[in-house]
């Protein structure tokens, strides 16, 4: 299992937490320190389309008008902090976001 996400985020911690008090084991990826390749964020972003762009993000609110205006995948790539997270891939099994029915689904 993958979470993709940003090391202080707390949805990201409070997830990558819960799936190890379950005992999976799971890989971390921090997007602003690894990054995200091309062919995962064209993946996400076929299974989310525009939903993996948080336009409430502080990144966001900072970006120029310029920016805001680039294709999805090419912001993401620039930007990789303005993705909504966590992602979860589950096995190729794409989860965005983490709250109590997405904990219950990937838990129980």
């Amino acid at each position: 299992m993958n979470i993709y996400g940003l090391k202080n985020c707390d949805k990201c911690r409070s997830a990558l937490k819960a799936f190890k008090n379950a005992g999976h084991m799971v890989t971390f990826i921090d997007v602003r320190v690894d990054g995200i390749p091309l062919d995962i964020l064209s993946k996400f972003y076929k299974e989310f389309g525009n939903e993996l762009i948080n336009n409430r993000s502080t990144t966001w609110r900072e970006l120029p008008e310029d920016d805001r205006k680039l294709n999805p995948l090419d912001l993401l790539l620039k930007y990789p902090t303005v993705m909504k997270r966590p992602v979860i891939d589950n096995n190729g099994n794409l989860q965005l976001g983490w709250n109590k029915l997405t904990e219950k689904m990937l838990l129980s």
